[in-house]
């Protein structure tokens, strides 16, 4: 376990391959951990310097007072990867990882030569929405709002008593922090990249889960319709973590995306 002081709190991340090769900088969604890429990461290959964290109020990362704003998960990975020496990178993010890595495009272009964006928006939800969540948690957990979350997080086939990795991915969700939750959630909530994002000009790849209920394919596709030349893709038999249902296809997009622009 790797950890570092990054903008005044401690993050926990992951380095893999050699310092010199082309990086590319993962970001999770909110109620995980950076142990949702482990599969796309396998399958990228030794060809890369991979690095993923859990941001704030996750996993093993430092969980600070909520509410958060969007721009405290930006400097937190802006500092990361200023403490690990990385610049011109692949961001590779998740629902709120995908909303922190189009923020750090626009913060910090000398950071980012590219995007993958997965299952994510330029603005996701309403206040509505995210207050009444909040409401719930604040009274009741996590875990009583746990199933309708993992209803929209994956696929009915996957969604099954029998299914271990589903019972796993639970205890993940029912298990952070609930101030990062908390704080995350309002970050989400008032965030809106519209402006910023449609001002973006460098390849993006924008993917969403068939099945995706958070983030539903025609927001993703909106997302891609503001970043000029982005590539936008449909994922089968996947909800809103593909990097989880559907690793071997994600991984492939990844690739090939990556090949194509010459970022390999």
């Amino acid at each position: 376990m790797k950890f570092i002081r990054a903008n005044d709190l401690v993050l926990h991340y992951s380095e893999e391959g050699g310092r010199d090769a082309p990086a590319i900088v993962f970001s999770n969604s909110l109620g995980t951990d950076f142990r949702i890429w482990d599969d796309v990461a396998a399958r990228l290959g030794s060809g890369f310097r991979i690095i993923r964290y859990d941001k704030r109020g996750h996993g093993l990362s430092e969980a600070t007072p909520a509410p958060y704003l969007m721009s405290d998960h930006v400097a937190d990975l802006a500092a990361l990867m200023d403490n690990l020496n990385v610049s011109g990178a692949t961001i590779v993010g998740l629902s709120v990882g995908g909303m922190i890595a189009q923020g750090l495009a626009a913060d910090r272009p000398d950071l980012v030569n590219s995007l993958v964006l997965c299952d994510t928006g330029h603005k996701i939800g309403t206040a509505d929405l995210w207050n009444g969540r909040i409401e719930a948690i604040e009274k009741g957990g996590i875990a009583s709002i746990s199933d309708a979350i993992l209803e929209r997080w994956f696929s009915a086939a996957y969604r099954t008593e029998t299914n271990a990795d589903f019972a796993a991915y639970r205890n993940m969700l029912e298990r952070t922090p609930v101030k990062g939750y908390l704080g995350t959630a309002a970050a989400i909530r008032d965030a809106d990249f519209t402006q910023s994002t449609s001002a973006l000009a460098i390849p993006a790849l924008c993917v969403v889960g068939e099945e995706d209920g958070a983030t539903v394919p025609d927001l993703v596709r909106e997302l891609a319709g503001l970043i000029a030349g982005a590539q936008f893709e449909i994922i089968p038999r996947a909800g809103h973590l593909p990097c989880i249902e559907q690793p071997v296809r994600l991984a492939g997009l990844i690739s090939d995306f990556l090949a194509e622009h010459r970022l390999i």
